[in-house]
């Protein structure tokens, strides 16, 4: 990425967080960067709870289309069986 964050270069980053100094002052700048990692570590937590239910889903499709192939195959192989005996 070259350095950059976001598309944002080093000089802006600071430009930022100068300009959120003067607005909020010291004293929210901790705060506000607790509550930023929390809404990171949930964000987090719910992108690998939809990955574990899509793995987990398609785990169950995949047994599923095994067990169609399956059968699939015995009936064409009995079909087969039956055409052969006269």
């Amino acid at each position: 990425m070259n350095g950059s964050l976001l598309f944002i270069s080093g000089g802006e980053i600071i430009v930022v967080l100068v300009v959120f100094l003067l607005l909020f002052g010291s004293k929210k700048l901790p705060e506000f960067a607790k509550g930023l990692g929390k809404g990171l570590n949930e964000f987090k937590k719910a992108t690998n709870d939809i990955k574990r239910e899509f793995d987990e889903s398609t785990k169950e499709m995949a047994k599923d289309v095994k067990d169609i192939k399956k059968d699939m195959t015995k009936d064409v192989n009995e079909i087969k069986k039956d055409l052969n005996t006269p």
